[in-house]
């Protein structure tokens, strides 16, 4: 009978009962705990684990740089953006639109925080996230049309329920490298929000990618449904270094 519970708990994806649950009855039966308190306690454990497993699984696939939540974010240094709009964000009721996040700003003020806040947030509803800089999705995505693979790069890049761009601006784009972001943005047009970080404001945007037209068509589809943020002040980075120095 041990066997066969094991072997059917496992046929039914249930490693946690196959593992626990001869241990778990024995102290139920020594307890006196009812048949269904005891059922519940292994199935809790099931779903527990589960949900832990499921968890890392998606915190791995969405490669975040590091783990900051919004309760990390310092918004008296941000006083120009209001905290309570910014938090409600934690919401997720913007992906329920496909509604853009996108967040403007010099380096080292946030912008990448906040959007790795929203996606831990969107990881914990269980969510498939994808963070990725603007600077490794072009290479990959070039290194993918290289072995003649671009198509099937380009749908795993734009099929995740929550996709973050990083670092938009930073580098000016030849023009595959602007077709790529272009490609991505166009296939999440109406089908998938984009949370997007870039130190460039729009009107930048045609220099950026070297082409104004194609400029203004990613824009058109990034602002059609969309909540801007822009952000200002002096880089955190660079103010933990000369707190850092003066404390030396």
């Amino acid at each position: 009978m041990r066997k066969k519970i094991r072997e059917y708990s496992h046929k039914l994806n249930l490693p946690v009962i196959a593992d626990r649950w001869s241990i778990l009855a024995e102290q139920a039966s020594k307890d006196n705990v009812p048949y269904s308190e005891f059922l519940f306690s292994l199935l809790e454990l099931e779903i527990i684990e589960k949900q832990e497993r499921t968890m890392k699984t998606l915190l791995k696939f969405a490669k975040f740089p590091y783990r900051k939540t919004m309760d990390d974010f310092d918004f008296t240094v941000q006083p120009n953006i209001d905290e309570r709009r910014i938090k409600e964000l934690m919401n997720l009721s913007f992906l329920e639109e496909n509604e853009n996040l996108i967040f403007l700003g010099p380096p080292g003020i946030g912008k990448t925080h906040l959007a790795v806040a929203i996606g831990l947030e969107a990881v914990s509803r269980g969510l498939k996230t994808y963070f990725i800089t603007l600077s490794d999705m072009v290479s990959q995505l070039r290194k993918a049309e290289q072995n003649e693979k671009l198509e099937r790069k380009i749908r795993s890049v734009v099929k995740p329920s929550v996709l973050i761009i990083d670092e938009i601006g930073y580098l000016n784009l030849d023009p595959q490298s602007a077709h790529y972001l272009f490609q991505v943005i166009s296939r999440r047009y109406e089908r998938g929000s984009i949370i997007l970080t870039s130190n460039k404001g729009f009107g930048e945007w045609g220099e950026m990618v070297g082409d104004p037209i194609i400029a203004t068509a990613m824009l058109d589809r990034l602002l059609h449904h969309s909540r801007i943020f822009n952000l200002k002040g002096n880089s955190y980075r660079l103010k933990e270094k000369q707190m850092k120095t003066q404390k030396d």
